[in-house]
């Protein structure tokens, strides 16, 4: 790997050497990487900035939003609406689809994002992030929310962003996964590892134990097997990991392996799953199968789900290849 390639570096060389993505996209992304930049300088102020505690106003799904949330809302909202790459937005903060306003010239993508994920975690300092997906609009003059409705599959890119100790960007356009480092005196965010791979083993889980009681019984049966140890079928110790940020734990699994849960449980019986599909389990899917790694809610690949709504939910259980086989063998 070549010392202090840029952001803009990389993506250029997957316009132009490896004809991977149009300028158009390659703008986008730079435009979504600088929004990360201007969240990461407010998550980084905390108190000093103003920017903690409760909105006291709820988002479209009932949550209570922190000001963080709004904040990166608008940052991403108003970064992107006027640069002529995007035709529309989608946000987990938001009802509706964001159309490009009219005196902007729209592009041919669609963007969807959590400006903010694990906000539970923004008062006690623990590692938060951005996630982001980009679609291709279908042709047609007219946006609409069903153009929006696409399998993760179809996705042309996706990332995140973890506001930690340090500040990393995680980003695919389908050639692998590589990671960049915000370079603050630069101002600029650096490659720092290309060609990510998840290993196919591990020895870790993340999943939020408290919620035990109201698992199927697939997943119980998982755990429980881990938590026998080496006297148990698995016949090795397992550690439990869980910091309640998808990103975070993701991050961690990028890093280093691991499978990551958040199944479908009994107090909501009706709902597929906590996470949303659009803004979290598609591009965390692909970014996750993109390193070797894969993506199920214990039934079906997570990329292969037809969305039906924007804010649709799922059961989601990804990391390192072979524990999600198990864990989707004991579905079947």
């Amino acid at each position: 790997m070549a010392s202090n390639v840029s952001l803009t570096r990389y993506l250029v060389e997957q316009q132009r050497v490896n004809g991977l993505i149009p300028a158009q996209l390659r703008l986008l992304l730079e435009v979504v990487a600088r929004s990360c930049k201007s969240i990461s300088q407010a998550v980084n102020k905390g108190a000093l900035g103003g920017v903690l505690g409760t909105a006291e106003s709820e988002n479209v799904q009932g949550e209570i939003q922190k000001k963080l949330d709004i904040i990166a809302n608008e940052v991403l909202i108003e970064a992107n609406e006027w640069g002529g790459n995007l035709a529309a937005m989608a946000s987990e903060e938001m009802e509706g689809i964001y159309v490009v306003p009219n005196r902007y010239p729209q592009g041919e993508y669609l963007l969807l994002f959590d400006p903010l994920d694990g906000s539970s975690n923004i008062d006690v300092n623990v590692s938060i992030g951005t996630i982001f997906s980009v679609l291709r609009k279908p042709e047609g003059s007219q946006v609409s929310e069903q153009d929006f409705l696409q399998q993760g599959a179809k996705q042309v890119a996706a990332g995140y962003c973890v506001y930690g100790p340090q500040t990393t960007l995680v980003l695919t356009v389908g050639n692998g996964v590589a990671m960049f480092t915000l370079d603050r005196e630069q101002g600029s965010f650096v490659l720092t590892q290309e060609n990510v791979q998840v290993p196919p083993d591990t020895q870790e889980f993340a999943i939020n134990m408290s919620n035990m009681r109201h698992w199927d019984a697939p997943i119980k049966r998982y755990v429980d097997e881990c938590l026998a140890g080496k006297e148990g079928p698995r016949g090795k110790d397992f550690n439990m990991r869980w910091i309640a940020s998808m990103v975070a734990d993701v991050h961690r699994i990028l890093t280093r392996g691991g499978i990551f849960m958040y199944p479908w449980d009994k107090r909501e019986p009706t709902k597929p799953g906590k996470l949303r599909l659009m803004y979290e389990a598609n591009p965390m899917g692909w970014l996750i199968e993109q390193a070797g790694g894969a993506a199920t809610n214990g039934k079906e690949r997570i990329l292969d789900i037809q969305p039906t709504q924007l804010h649709q939910r799922v059961s989601v259980i990804l990391g390192s290849k072979n524990e999600v086989e198990r864990v989707s063998s004991y579905h079947a």
